[in-house]
């Protein structure tokens, strides 16, 4: 299967309670990560993490499944063709 950069959004709501989980799987899928970004938003009240990542569509598609599986966690992904 052919690798394909992607953009990935997560948002953090109530980060003190999700964002062990949320890195552990990150860290999981270090592999496919090209470069993040992360930003705590005070004024919102949540934390916003950008990623970069070289995977197939199915290692994709598991890193952003398993996050959006999260509670007060959102996920949002660009895939290249």
């Amino acid at each position: 299967m052919e690798n394909r950069v992607a953009v990935v959004g997560i948002v953090l709501f109530h980060r003190g309670e999700c964002a062990r989980r949320v890195n552990e799987i990150l860290s999981d899928y270090g592999h496919i990560i090209v470069g993040r970004m992360g930003i705590p938003y005070k004024e919102r009240g949540v934390s916003v993490i950008a990623l970069i990542v070289d995977g197939t569509t199915d290692e994709i598609g598991a890193l952003t499944g398993k996050l959006g599986n999260i509670k007060d966690v959102k996920v949002r992904s660009a895939i290249t063709i």
